[in-house]
């Protein structure tokens, strides 16, 4: 499987050095063949914000081996633990993210070898008994660096598809060059990194995040022309009152990895499009190899809070009442994704790796919403995510809606009441904002306890850290 275009490039910020065309390919041909040294089965990768991550990792796919991307920070713990379960054939990038790995924390049955190409790694001194399903591709954790015990299984089909159908999406061209403002673990990151590989177009390796000085300085230095983010990222930018007309090169801006609100999203439209760019909302999931959907930028500002129609060869339906798929407008229910970038299934050991495609190209979200007559969805919060006051069933998305022109605020599920967390706001502001939820909800205030907090929790992703919340309740 080649992810990369011909006309592909990778510009490493930190040393200005540029691979491209024949010299990219041959690059990657090196990694493809060091990974023929190794035992058969699944390779772990250690995947930091640097070039040679994205070399193991386009070289294990070119390869034809199948590569789960991990979070270098993993506690050691779980990832002894992940090696123990899905047996892989070996551990790359041991070095990434700044520091190696453990030596303590090597299994029994892996030795420690310095291979020219892909560098230290673990590789397990007798293949595993379980081997990994030809058309297995990609493993990604589905909750990052929680300790989550599942991967999603991604196919060759599923990868490359979503690839391409968001380059059209987004229409990716060659000129483009995307910074990379998210993890490669993180399934947006990946997704920043596929499209633009498979497009032909650039990507600029920079660590940091964008809140770091020196990511903006590669942004103005190497012309990047987009910028990916999860709401944190634009929660924060808007904080600050970044402007992106500071960097005349930047044309568009997208968003995903949850709800942004309303008021952010028409500030960035307004924004890049008074420099002639545009602001793309996009949703998906891991299980989705990971987009499903996006926004059209000129359907903003008129259908600011959809996330659009589904991607090409893609498709929604909702389940309504009777358990039965609509695509009839205004019918709210789970949302059914139906599309070839759509996970084979989960893997939760070695065993789980062997098996074929279990969806059948289909996937129900968990996501509850409704279509409108366009095929726009849009969304209404987890089904999970409710909780109960005085055992009445609420929505604690809808309960966020409500809250959101107090700033980013959470809401999580306490002892017969509901908890939000709010960024940044007074005592008197929280007794007030418990004091109009009650109202308009027709329920005793004692059933909102809303505190503030200085910083909401993140994962590594930029997602919100709804465990750590819960904790605190």
């Amino acid at each position: 499987m080649n992810l990369v275009a011909p006309s592909a490039r990778l510009i490493d910020a930190a040393t200005g050095e540029v691979l491209a065309g024949a010299g990219l390919a041959a690059v990657v041909d090196r990694v493809a063949e060091s990974y023929g040294s190794l035992p058969p089965g699944v390779v772990f990768a250690r995947a930091g914000t640097s070039v040679p991550a994205v070399l193991r990792y386009v070289g294990a796919l070119q390869a034809g081996r199948a590569v789960a991307l991990l979070d270098p920070a993993l506690d050691p713990a779980v990832l002894a633990d992940f090696v123990r379960r899905f047996e892989p054939a070996a551990v790359v990038g041991l070095t990434e993210g700044g520091a190696g790995a453990d030596p303590g924390a090597r299994p029994k049955a892996y030795q420690q070898v310095d291979d020219d190409v892909l560098g230290p790694l673990w590789s397990r001194e007798a293949p595993s008994a379980d081997q990994p399903h030809p058309d297995l591709a990609v493993l990604l954790a589905t909750s990052g660096s929680t300790g989550d015990p599942k991967f999603v299984r991604l196919s060759r089909a599923a990868v490359l598809s979503n690839a391409r159908a968001v380059a059209e999406a987004l229409a990716i061209g060659l000129d483009e060059i995307a910074p990379t403002s998210l993890p490669f673990y993180y399934s947006f990151g990946m997704s920043v990194l596929n499209s633009h590989l498979a497009a032909g177009a650039t990507v600029l390796v920079v660590d940091g995040g964008v809140l770091a000085r020196e990511f903006w300085q590669a942004v103005a230095t190497y012309g990047a022309t987009s910028l990916a983010g999860v709401p944190y990222n634009y929660e924060m930018l808007h904080r600050i009152r970044w402007s992106p007309a500071k960097y005349p090169s930047l044309r568009t801006l997208t968003q995903a990895g949850g709800k942004l609100r309303d008021e952010v999203i028409l500030a960035y439209h307004e924004k890049i499009s008074a420099v002639g760019g545009r602001f793309h909302v996009m949703w998906g999931c891991t299980e989705a190899g990971p987009r499903m959907s996006t926004l059209p930028a000129d359907a903003l500002p008129a259908r600011v809070g959809s996330v659009g129609p589904a991607l090409s060869g893609g498709s929604f339906a909702v389940l309504n009442a009777d358990g039965a798929e609509t695509v009839e407008p205004g019918v709210v229910g789970e949302v059914v994704y139906r599309g070839p970038n759509v996970m084979m299934g989960y893997a939760e050991n070695s065993a789980d790796l062997s098996r074929g495609d279990e969806q059948g190209g289909v996937l129900r979200t968990g996501d509850l919403g409704h279509l409108d007559e366009d095929g726009f969805v849009w969304l209404r919060g987890r089904l999970k995510r409710f909780g109960k006051i005085f055992g009445i069933r609420v929505n604690l998305h809808d309960i966020e809606e409500m809250a959101r022109d107090q700033g980013p605020v959470v809401a999580v599920s306490g002892p017969d009441k509901v908890v939000l967390f709010v960024e940044g706001v007074e005592a008197d502001e929280c007794r007030a904002l418990a004091g109009r939820l009650a109202e308009r909800l027709k329920l005793h205030r004692s059933g909102f306890d809303v505190r503030t907090i200085e910083r909401l929790p993140q994962l590594p992703n930029g997602k919100i850290d709804y465990r750590s919340l819960e904790a605190q309740v």
